[in-house]
């Protein structure tokens, strides 16, 4: 049962999405300190799944993985940056292209892992590439905001790192530090952390949402088509990008979801712990609903479709060009 509920995610983001939109009050209570103590635990649960082991094997990361983490800090940005001016995001109010362009420059999300595996694809490529852009990211994503955004809205990157420090690094270490040092405990808790980083996420959205219920329905077409176009190009450039360099399916897929589904709630607190009362949090919230929807869509697509090969794992995953 937890793992249906867990699995029914993207699900989970429609529903309360739509209502908070009608509803707000039911969600916006979830705020504040709130949010930040939501992906807290997110990441926290992220990092009770690692062991040391997992950070040695980094250090000898596949051809597959490297491809994908490049994709994944040069193809979202790019498309950010590049969607934000093409439907001139900026005429309607700065923050919400520096919205755009933040939550393209975060790292791929934990949901990314659930969808790859009912997509066939490379779970453990997944989970690697997933570890590897969050890590990056606590330099990647302050300093790729700040020169992407240039001057139309004044970004301080160090402000930035100095929080993503604390809602990534920290949690994720101390759950690296459970795993290693309180084992039982750790296994206790397992099977119930992703159920509960699924409900803190979907908390986040759902307040972000809530709260600007009235910018999303009153707001510019373009509001809602921006996210929408950033994650269609994403999924679309990576996974071309991975067949181009004749990954096997199994990569190609795991690619195109890495690259295409970001940690929106990364970008949800960063938005709105350093914009705070600006609609910068907007583009990140509607971002993590329109990748679930999309992964889960392509999800179900290649599900039909299966690996002609046996799911490589990552080593493997090297060994094909």
């Amino acid at each position: 049962m937890l793992r249906l509920l867990t699995n029914l995610f993207p699900a989970w983001i429609l529903i309360t999405s739509i209502l908070a939109l009608f509803f707000p009050g039911a969600f916006t209570w979830f705020s504040g300190p709130w949010i930040v103590y939501g992906l807290g635990v997110i990441m926290l649960g992220m990092g009770m799944t690692l062991t040391f082991d997992d950070f040695k094997c980094v250090l000898t990361i596949p051809r597959a993985a490297v491809i994908g983490v490049i994709c994944q800090f040069t193809i979202m940005p790019l498309c950010g940056f590049g969607i934000a001016h093409l439907l001139q995001l900026h005429a309607i109010d700065p923050h919400l292209a520096l919205g755009l362009i933040l939550v393209s420059c975060c790292p791929g999300g934990t949901a990314s892992n659930v969808v790859a595996f009912l997509a066939r694809a490379n779970v453990a490529l997944s989970v690697s590439m997933t570890v590897v852009s969050t890590f990056a990211a606590i330099l990647l994503t302050p300093f790729m905001t700040k020169w992407l955004v240039g001057k139309t809205v004044e970004v301080d990157a160090l402000a930035l790192l100095l929080t993503t420090v604390k809602v990534v690094l920290v949690p994720v270490v101390i759950g690296v530090l459970l795993n290693r040092f309180s084992p039982k405990f750790t296994r206790s808790v397992r099977h119930v952390s992703p159920l509960v980083s699924v409900i803190a996420i979907v908390l986040i959205v759902a307040s972000i949402i809530g709260k600007n219920n009235t910018v999303i329905l009153e707001g510019n077409w373009r509001i809602l088509a921006a996210p929408a176009l950033l994650h269609l190009a994403a999924f679309s450039i990576g996974y071309v990008i991975a067949r181009f360099v004749r990954l096997p399916e199994d990569a190609c897929r795991t690619i195109s979801i890495e690259v295409g589904m970001q940690n929106s709630g990364l970008g949800t607190v960063l938005a709105t712990k350093h914009f705070p009362g600006t609609v910068a949090p907007v583009p990140c919230a509607i971002s993590a609903a329109y990748h679930c929807i999309i992964g889960s869509i392509l999800a179900g697509l290649w599900r039909l479709r299966p690996v002609d090969a046996p799911p490589a794992d990552v080593a493997t995953v090297d060994e094909n060009p």
